[in-house]
């Protein structure tokens, strides 16, 4: 879900292409705009406004590496994902050292450039999160640091165990955790002993942030244990 609206800049002078890999961004949700030249190029990634950079390296003007290098003169976060005919170790190596998260060879399946941009921004995110200590998932809010929940801009009131199981939650979202891991790491017990007490706390939780507010954020896998995550 967090590639949708997501805004990614392409610098790639072969028309052909880059159209075809903006196509297929906006059909995955994502916004685009096109460079055909490196210095255009860099002037875009120079006004901040972009979640990633897809950056070809033979380039009019100015080419990748150094249009790699004056971004990250002015933005070490943004990810840079080259795209490249010259796939040699050596040119692999400059293109990191000059500031390249990620290197994809042409000609490339856009399947795999796919996975490549959804794993940048995936790590750009959480990057990003442990930085500021907030995770947004749909309309909930959770600052770590001030131990607040908002739902809709409503704020939540939870006890400490309540915080504590949601955070939880909320930092291994996307993935079923068991009820065996949330008694070791909430509650320092094995799941025989905590087993009723862990559903309680999940029953509490969801009376207090999903009873009266949609998307339904926490959800059972039957067998499995539970998972946080918008469906």
């Amino acid at each position: 879900m967090f590639v949708k609206n997501k805004q990614i800049l392409i610098i790639e002078d072969d028309q052909r292409i880059a159209e075809t890999i903006s196509k297929g961004l906006q059909e995955q949700g994502m916004t685009t705009q096109v460079a055909y030249d490196g210095k255009i190029g860099a002037k875009y990634a120079l006004s901040g406004q972009f979640d990633l950079i897809l950056l070809d390296l033979n380039l009019p003007q100015l080419n990748g590496y150094q249009v790699a290098e004056i971004v990250r003169k002015e933005n070490t976060e943004v990810p840079i994902l080259m795209l490249t005919a010259l796939g040699e170790t050596e040119d692999k190596v400059e293109g990191f050292e000059k500031g390249a998260d990620d290197y994809l060879v042409k000609p490339f399946d856009f399947r795999e450039l796919l996975v490549r941009i959804k794993s940048l921004l995936r790590r750009s995110k959480s990057a990003q999160e442990e930085e500021n200590h907030i995770v947004e998932l749909a309309n909930l809010k959770v600052d770590f640091d001030a131990k607040l929940v908002f739902r809709e801009d409503q704020p939540i009131q939870l006890t400490p165990k309540e915080f504590g199981l949601l955070e939880y939650l909320v930092k291994n979202q996307g993935k079923v955790v068991s009820k065996a891991e949330i008694a070791e790491a909430i509650w320092d017990q094995n799941a025989s002993q905590s087993l009723n007490v862990i559903e309680v706390y999940i029953n509490f939780l969801r009376k207090k942030i999903d009873k009266d507010f949609e998307p339904k954020v926490i959800h059972t896998k039957s067998g499995m244990g539970y998972v946080m995550r918008v469906e």
